[in-house]
């Protein structure tokens, strides 16, 4: 009722205005105004009241919350106000850009920038931020274009037009007014009424040369009914901007502190510090945390018991904060002696001198320690230095676990080449190595020696054919001896979804007595975020590392026995990878085998082509190469996360098509992607692009699909290749929807090769051909084809409006599969193609799979 009232308000309004003058034709979108106004003296918003708390803080920080009021969370503001000290809020206003920088990747956050022009421009026109305009500004940026009517019966109006976006969808316009000529201008609120904008009748006056066209244009962009619920929302926002709920980065933050809770009960604690050897050009610095065991608190669950600690540091160069830190340790309560040691290391550069601060929090008792010191970093080998003598058998099993840092640590890395992210024919690869005693170097693809290299550089050229396949290259550095001194291993095309982590150090089946020092290297999916490193020591939890460097020394169990070292990489998300290193073990003892679990989502449909769920176990049969299969796993897909990727075309022949595509793309996300689920946009014409990385966000994938341009050719398998590869590495259920209007038009594969690249994969593909012409070449047989082979469906629709109901039956054929996973009853790893069929008892009902995979 509210909506229909305000339209008749509003249409009302302009049929008034029209009448007042002759007929006013269509207004084209105005040219932007050029404003100069002069500067004036900067002052506080006369209406920003700073939060309780703030007036303590110097001006620079009263204005930092001052300028990201649209921008900043109650939980920000709370946790900037709770700092002591300016060095942790120069650090909290990094991070607050950091978490809202739109592309880690680039060294510009775009966003920041942005925002501080939109600051400076509001500040230079209107004096401050206290004007409404100034709010919309900060909220919206700078619009599209702008007027300001003049004419006698009118208050002076400020009108904005800003273009439809994918969150708004729509043009959309704000008016400005100031009543008076000498009040506070105010943002229009429809409800209002447009009497708000006439003098009155005193003010007399003709229509005859008022120039106020564009602004009659604008009340019938707010007066259409199409967008009238759109704009309440956006009004509404722009009146008090919505703050995020979910401010991930602000309980992490948090945690970093070193300060004491006010009321937080203590207890002693005691700080040595050392330098063990250098790692690269920086020198380790070691410190070692003592807690009495009469000091400290035992954790007991389900007959464990354990010493629980977390280590909170803040190192501090001059009066900025250099970097943070934060340890958790966990010792059983069997192997604690007299005192607990808590071990930390940072790589920190020689000759300087830094300050730690340090806060030990007893997770058993909830009781705290703050130490502080000054930390100068020597220079010179005669500065490396073990602990002092703080407990003898802690010093030596120290000194065991530095060992190869006293002598020079070994570091091997091998180089990712430059340029594209697939890599084919003849490639070089370098190597990154650093520390003495190295006399060769081997290199092994897929477990194959190729090469050794006896001499710098060590470096190598593979050719690896015309197709992009996914290898394994592994360095390995070997002592005069033979003895291993250090390894990488890299992935070729293994996509920048791969999440994996593995323990460099200490190396499998090593001997060693008491301690060691756990090294990691770990690579992240693109757009995630690694939360903590957990070390583990058999079934002990030992250390969680929060950040870099992933180097930890650990003890081991009393003797020689064997044990293993395992690490558990966790990301933001949830997801988790490990890897673990039998030492102290004989030959063979703990031999991990490489198993083929095959998982098959499969969807299920009876003759009219709808899902059955509801099937148990017992009605499928799995083949392969006809050979039936013993299931290992069974589960509706449904309870099973998935990521897709959207691959729209936006080649010229799309033009026509392409609002509509983008708004089936964002129906498609909108209602496919829920908790757990991730999509990715990739657009392509003759080259694809990454539109949108992997997101859960609405906005992210709305932003991707903005400034699209329907442009150049077709690339169509080259862009299928690279979408495929971008999704490599993902674990589950994962499928890739294409859209399409046309043939390849000069990829540089053919559609063979795009065929067994998408076989490799594993994904599912969903096809959708739009208007193919009668004489296609055969384009829409190979989208079905595409489809047949990797379990999915193709559709072939005429015009854009057929998209909805085809975006659903790919939503609903996805929510319906089946995870079906079996371990392949054949053993050897010929790399040759293995059919699968899957079949299911009950008459009448059709089963869709993959119809085979790569070993």
């Amino acid at each position: 009722m509210r909506r229909g009232v305000l339209s008749r308000v509003v249409l009302g309004a302009v049929l008034a205005l029209a009448a007042a003058s002759p007929a006013i034709p269509e207004v084209p979108r105005p040219e932007p105004a050029k404003v100069t106004v002069p500067p004036r003296p900067d002052t506080l918003r006369k209406d920003f009241e700073l939060p309780a708390g703030a007036e303590k803080l110097a001006e620079r920080y009263r204005r930092f919350l001052e300028e990201v009021d649209v921008l900043m969370a109650p939980a920000e503001q709370e946790l900037f106000l709770a700092l002591s000290a300016d060095y942790q809020r120069d650090a909290f206003i990094r991070e607050f850009w950091k978490s809202r920088d739109p592309d880690p990747r680039t060294a510009r956050n775009e966003l920041e920038v942005d925002y501080r022009e939109r600051v400076a421009t509001a500040r230079q026109l209107w004096g401050g931020l206290g004007d409404q305009r100034a709010r919309a500004l900060l909220y919206l940026g700078v619009p599209t274009s702008r007027f300001q009517p003049s004419c006698a019966f009118l208050w002076p109006l400020d009108v904005w037009f800003y273009e439809g976006n994918p969150r708004y969808r729509y043009d959309f316009a704000l008016i400005f007014y100031r009543k008076w000529g000498v009040s506070e201008w105010r943002l229009w609120e429809v409800d209002t009424g447009t009497d708000e904008f006439y003098r009155g009748s005193a003010a007399g006056g003709s229509a005859v040369g008022c120039n106020y066209e564009e602004f009659v244009y604008a009340l019938r962009l707010l007066g259409n009914n199409a967008r009238f619920t759109d704009f309440l929302i956006f009004l509404s926002e722009v009146r008090e901007p919505p703050k995020p709920e979910n401010v991930e980065w602000v309980p992490t933050f948090a945690s970093y502190s070193t300060e004491v809770p006010a009321a937080g009960a203590t207890f002693e604690a005691r700080l040595a510090l050392s330098f063990p050897g250098r790692s690269g050009q920086r020198m380790v610095t070691q410190g070692v945390v003592t807690v009495a065991q009469d000091q400290a608190g035992r954790s007991a669950i389900g007959g464990h018991e354990s010493y629980d600690f977390v280590v909170n540091g803040e190192v501090l160069l001059g009066e900025e904060l250099f970097e943070r830190f934060r340890y958790r340790y966990g010792f059983p309560a069997a192997a604690v002696g007299a005192e607990i040691p808590l071990i930390f290391q940072r790589v920190l550069r020689p000759g300087r001198t830094y300050r730690l601060l340090l806060r030990v929090e007893d997770l058993a008792t909830g009781r705290f320690a703050r130490l502080e010191a000054d930390l100068a970093v020597p220079e010179g080998e005669a500065a490396l230095v073990q602990p002092p003598p703080l407990d003898p058998e802690t010093a030596r099993l120290l000194a065991i676990a530095n060992a190869s840092l006293a002598r020079g640590e070994t570091a091997l890395a091998l180089v990712r080449p430059v340029g594209e992210a697939l890599i084919t024919g003849l490639v070089r690869f370098d190597t990154l190595l650093t520390g003495e005693g190295v006399a060769r170097v081997t290199f092994a693809v897929d477990g194959e020696p190729i090469l050794t290299k006896t001499e710098p550089p060590y470096s190598v050229e593979l050719d690896f054919g015309e197709l992009p396949r996914v290898h394994t290259l592994r360095a390995t550095a070997f002592d005069a001896e033979g003895a291993e001194l250090a390894s990488d291993e890299l992935l070729v095309n293994g996509g920048s979804q791969r999440f994996v982590v593995r323990l460099t150090d200490p190396r499998p089946g090593s001997a060693v007595a008491g301690a060691v020092r756990a090294r990691a290297t770990v690579e992240v999916p693109d757009g995630e975020q690694l939360d903590r490193l957990e070390l583990w020591v058999g079934d002990q939890l030992q250390a969680t590392l929060h950040q870099e460097p992933w180097a930890q020394p650990l003890l081991l169990p009393p003797g020689s026995e064997a044990a293993f070292v395992r690490v558990v990489a966790h990301l933001a998300s949830g997801a988790t990878a490990e890897d673990l290193v039998w030492v102290n073990a004989p030959e063979g003892y703990g031999e991990t085998f490489d198993v083929q679990l095959v998982e098959l989502y499969t969807a299920v449909v009876d003759r009219d082509r709808r899902p059955v769920p509801g099937l148990g176990v017992e009605q499928f049969k799995v083949l392969e190469d006809g050979a039936p299969q013993t299931l290992t796993r069974f589960e509706p897909a449904s309870r099973q996360p998935f990521s897709a990727v959207f691959l729209l075309d936006v080649s010229a022949s799309m033009a026509e098509r392409l609002v509509a595509a983008r708004e089936a793309a964002m129906a498609f996300f909108t209602e496919m992607v829920a908790e757990g689920d991730r999509m990715a946009l990739v657009t392509f014409n003759d080259r694809p692009t990454v539109a949108a990385r992997f997101t859960r966000e609405p906005a992210a994938f709305a932003a991707g699909l903005a400034a699209l341009k329907a442009e150049r050719g077709t690339a169509l398998h080259d862009s299928l290749i690279f979408s495929l590869f971008y999704a490599n590495g993902l674990a589950g259920q994962r499928a890739l929807v294409l859209l399409t209007d046309g043939k390849d038009e000069g990829s540089r594969f053919d559609f063979e090769q795009a065929l067994d690249y998408a076989r490799r994969s594993g994904m599912t593909i969903y096809t959708i051909a739009l208007d193919l012409p009668r004489r296609d070449g055969g384009a829409g047989a190979r989208l079905a084809r595409l489809a047949r082979e990797t379990g999915g469906r193709s559709f072939e629709i005429a015009g854009v409006e057929e998209l909805a109901p085809v975006c659903e039956a790919i939503r609903t054929d996805l929510k319906s599969r089946y995870l079906l996973a079996y371990q392949s009853s054949r053993t050897e790893r010929d790399g040759r193609f293995r059919s699968v069929a899957v079949e299911v008892a009950r008459p009448g009902l059709t089963a869709r799979t993959l119809r085979g995979y790569y070993p």
